[in-house]
């Protein structure tokens, strides 16, 4: 027989989690990529459209540009706050699974403390009771013992006689 699993091993709980913080960190970083490359093809095209017109049309793109990076730039902090908002939560949440892991192992020990406690105890008080019996025993078994031994003294000194 083989000792090898046909199974695949499964993953703990703190690399699920990890796989987990990783990949909502890239989905959020490929969102900003999208967003920033569609602000630029925004701004590609604006920028041509103003460059056939006039100078004041230029002004107004140059403008543009700017709110467009602007806004660029906010969805990019945005995405980086919400991945350091998920990352954050699910370390506490990793750290209070791991606390109440270490409350019920605690939980656990203590109970098999308890019940090693409670059979020692018990264990001494056999022992005790069936010691008191033995003793009872080996006193009945010798009354019983010495008087056997003096009616047969008696006969003999009364056969003898």
């Amino acid at each position: 027989m083989s000792d090898n699993s046909t199974q695949p091993e499964e993953k703990g709980f703190f690399e699920k989690v990890k796989e987990t913080i990783e990949s909502l960190w890239e989905g959020t970083k490929d969102t900003a990529e999208d967003v920033k490359e569609a602000a630029e093809e925004k701004f590609e095209d604006i920028k041509e459209k103003v460059t056939a017109k006039k100078a004041t049309v230029t002004k107004k793109a140059t403008a543009t540009k700017k709110t467009v990076a602007k806004k660029a730039d906010e969805v990019t902090a945005k995405a980086k706050t919400a991945a350091a908002d998920v990352k954050a939560k699910a370390e506490t949440k990793a750290k209070a699974i791991t606390a109440k892991v270490k409350d019920e192992t605690t939980a656990a020990k203590k109970e098999v403390a308890d019940v090693k406690a409670k059979a020692a105890t018990k264990a001494k008080t056999i022992t005790a009771k069936a010691k008191t019996e033995a003793t009872a025993t080996k006193k009945a078994v010798a009354a019983k013992t010495a008087k056997a031994a003096t009616t047969v003294k008696k006969k003999a000194v009364t056969a003898s006689k």
